[in-house]
């Protein structure tokens, strides 16, 4: 069989296999994408693979480059690259995707045993450390035009607001009454 058969073959297996799994992405006829476990797995990872013309007899391209990756270390994404070619090597000049896939997903704990998430959120401070839930309390209202109106209107020249500006107006009481005026 030539290449492009056995490429073939292999394609429509993993078709079959993978239908409806939102692990698997088919990004063209040679270009795959597979998610190694849950979305919310801190320690979940994609894997892009690539055949060139002359898979199987030569090496898929892999690459961990997807931005789902980000929050692993290059050491990290290195150990795994360097693990799955030593399967590739072992399976060479055979379909071997279905059998990559799934001894990835089978070796996730190893493959991720000295993972340590990379910090994205967190920055250093003066004071230690500050996370972005800080930096986002500071964030001050905004406010529209009419409400700048309407403050500025309340104030004097200085910015300050007269005085009296928040006293009750004694009179209007007097003339609603209170609790004693209907006893009477």
């Amino acid at each position: 069989m030539t290449a492009n058969e056995d490429q073939e073959m292999e394609l429509e297996a993993l078709r079959s296999i993978y239908e409806g799994d939102e692990c698997f992405k088919e990004i063209s006829l040679v270009s795959f994408q597979f998610r190694i476990g849950d979305l919310d797995d801190t320690k979940a990872f994609m894997l892009d693979i690539t055949w060139p013309e002359t898979y199987p007899e030569t090496a898929p391209q892999m690459s961990l480059d997807a931005f789902f990756n980000n929050r692993f270390s290059a050491e990290t994404k290195q150990l795994i690259l360097t693990k799955l070619e030593e399967q590739v090597e072992a399976n060479l000049g055979t379909a071997m995707m279905y059998t990559l896939f799934e001894w990835a997903k089978e070796n996730q704990e190893a493959l991720m045993e000295n993972h340590k998430p990379v910090a994205t959120a967190v920055t250093s401070g003066s004071d230690g450390i500050t996370s972005s839930i800080a930096k986002k309390k500071e964030k001050k209202e905004q406010l529209t035009k009419s409400q700048k109106r309407r403050i500025i209107n309340r104030t004097d020249h200085k910015g300050e607001l007269p005085r009296g500006w928040n006293w009750v107006d004694v009179i209007k009481l007097s003339k609603t009454g209170g609790k004693d005026d209907d006893l009477a």
